[in-house]
């Protein structure tokens, strides 16, 4: 039988979300926990990568069993877990259900600060000039729609295709010291959104202009896109699936 688990994780605590030859990441400690439990290893399939640093508020991986888990079966993986990865919920899902493959939309925050407070740079970056939010605003519509993507992508990536149906892009202000771009999509290229969040960064600099962020999009050349800003500040945070995926 098969199952979707939501987890939320701290990404400045793993050297990314999958396993790797070398160093510790969420998968890893996943797995692990699941096989002091279960007294079986059980592979975990995540929804999608992220780098190292990146955080994600809800991920999701699918996972097989012959039977089913016990009731208790996430407070004990809680336990188990470091205090960087907590697990949220836990349901049984068709067996033909994929977390990566059936997944319709991803939601990522890319959370900034113009404050100085060591707490908020867990999750945040800290930008230290002012930007033209309106700017930046005006320049991400050039984002919306189902368009080739690859300025914005990692340069040797293996990927069939670059283009990304994105649904929503936007700056929004919390507050005097806080805000957050959401980037909603079916799909997200490596290090995609912070390619975007970079470049437009240029935007709200004055560096750049709405027009010329579209220029970089139309190129569909990395190298003409903006650096790419700091993991930190970047977070998953929502996955959704067709309706009858859930079983319980």
């Amino acid at each position: 039988m098969r199952y979707f688990i939501s987890f939320a994780y701290r990404g400045t605590d793993f050297h990314g979300s999958q396993t790797q030859p070398n160093g510790n990441t969420v998968q890893a400690e996943m797995e692990a926990a699941f096989a002091t439990i279960l007294r079986e290893p059980v592979a975990l399939t995540f929804a999608g990568r992220t780098d190292a640093g990146v955080h994600a508020d809800k991920m999701v991986a699918h996972f097989d069993v012959e039977k089913a888990v016990p009731a208790n079966f996430s407070a004990r993986l809680n336990n188990l877990l470091p205090d960087s990865i907590a697990i949220i919920d836990l349901h049984r899902v068709t067996d033909e259900a994929h977390a990566r493959f059936d997944a319709l939309e991803r939601t990522y925050h890319y959370r900034i600060t113009t404050c100085k407070d060591p707490f908020l740079y867990i999750n945040h970056t800290r930008v230290t000039k002012g930007l033209d939010f309106e700017a930046m605003n005006s320049a991400a519509q050039a984002l919306l729609g189902k368009q080739d993507f690859a300025s914005f992508c990692r340069t040797h990536t293996d990927v069939k295709t670059t283009i990304c149906d994105v649904k929503e892009a936007r700056w929004v202000q919390e507050n005097e010291t806080e805000a957050y771009f959401a980037i909603r999509a079916d799909r997200f290229l490596r290090n995609m959104v912070r390619a975007v969040v970079g470049t437009l960064f240029e935007v709200g600099k004055g560096k750049m202009t709405a027009e010329q962020f579209k220029a970089v999009i139309d190129a569909h050349n990395r190298c003409k896109a903006g650096h790419s800003a700091p993991a930190e500040g970047l977070s998953l945070v929502e996955i959704i699936y067709p309706k009858n995926t859930y079983l319980s």
